[in-house]
């Protein structure tokens, strides 16, 4: 690895810590410093059933009594350290509460992933091998029909079919190895129209290199081709793609987890909104924002090493995400 990279990737490593900062202070500033303070209203509101007493215990434990610069600082140096602070409404730790929904989102959202990648595959590599009616015309059209749909009626309609018409699985058990397959399709369908769509692309322009009309000369199988000469060229962007939609992967287990009725991390956002436990609120949002930035901040650095064509000019790199002249086989490629 070059001075150059290192140069790069210290550089985006500060971009990265600067705004997940930002990212914070802003959720901060939203939920504790706008007009109206909406913790206390929570605490204030006769519904809520808060004697004064116990308001005044919470606004101690919360830190609210103190200058704003105090809370954020606090608030900040906590999270940084795993501290999260407390629930309102459980006066447990939100580290706890978000611990023990979070691996069962994990496991979701890791199985909708592996979904998304592997239709986008097939759906690639029927484009490429099909005879002309089904890999130009079905199968293109597959990816905007999966965008058209959202999850959550991708999810009503597998519960439906293979829980209650079929028996596949039990809806009372979400947790389960077929529940969390029909969960990981139900989310993964929609996020693979997005890969499948940058991989047909680049899979278009390397079919029609030289490189690849030579392998076909020398008789190679259409797998072999696909696999050993035209998938990773034509795969790099798709790590630009995967990137880019993990704020949907995560978005979208939220939905998904409350259709399949799994206890995750969108079943806790759901009862925390109800409830107005903003303790909480604030934690996920800010955990979503580390996890997106760090995702990205992985693929800028990953992408150099696995593609050594790829420049890097002072700080900037150049990002493919369509076919271009950065998809083109490493054997055809002028190194830098």
């Amino acid at each position: 690895m070059s001075k150059a990279y290192f140069n790069y990737a210290g550089k985006r490593l500060l971009q990265a810590i600067v705004v997940i900062l930002l990212s914070y202070v802003f959720t901060f500033v939203v939920v504790s410093i706008l007009p109206g303070d909406p913790i206390t209203n929570v605490l204030n509101n006769p519904q809520n059933g808060f004697t004064p007493d116990e308001i005044k215990e919470i606004i101690a434990a919360q830190g609210l009594d103190k200058p704003i610069p105090v809370q954020l600082w606090n608030a900040f140096s906590g999270f940084v350290t795993g501290d999260l602070g407390l629930s309102m409404r459980t006066n447990r730790p939100v580290a706890t509460l978000i611990g023990e929904v979070l691996p069962s989102t994990l496991v979701l959202a890791s199985a909708g992933l592996a979904v998304a990648l592997f239709l986008a595959t097939i759906i690639a590599y029927g484009t490429q091998f099909l005879p002309p009616r089904f890999g130009q015309g079905l199968l293109r059209g597959f990816p905007s029909l999966f965008l058209s749909v959202p999850n959550f009626v991708i999810g009503l309609v597998l519960i439906h079919l293979f829980g209650f018409q079929l028996g596949v699985f039990r809806v009372i058990e979400p947790d389960s190895l077929w529940a969390t397959l029909f969960a990981a399709i139900a989310l993964g369908i929609p996020i693979s129209a997005q890969i499948a769509e940058v991989l047909i692309a680049n899979l278009d322009h390397e079919s029609g290199q030289d490189y690849a009309a030579v392998a076909r000369g020398r008789g190679l199988g259409q797998m072999r081709l696909f696999v050993m000469h035209l998938l990773k060229p034509s795969s790099l962007p798709v790590i630009t793609v995967v990137a880019l939609t993990i704020g949907e992967l995560l978005g979208g287990s939220l939905i998904t987890e409350t259709v399949f009725g799994r206890n995750g991390l969108g079943s806790l956002v759901q009862r925390s909104v109800s409830t107005q436990d903003l303790p909480v609120l604030q934690a996920v949002v800010s955990l979503a924002a580390v996890v997106f930035v760090v995702v990205n901040l992985i693929a800028d650095l990953t992408y150099p090493l696995l593609d050594p064509r790829v420049k890097l000019l002072g700080s900037q790199q150049r990002r493919p995400t369509t076919a271009d002249d950065s998809s083109l086989p490493i054997s055809k490629a002028v190194t830098p």
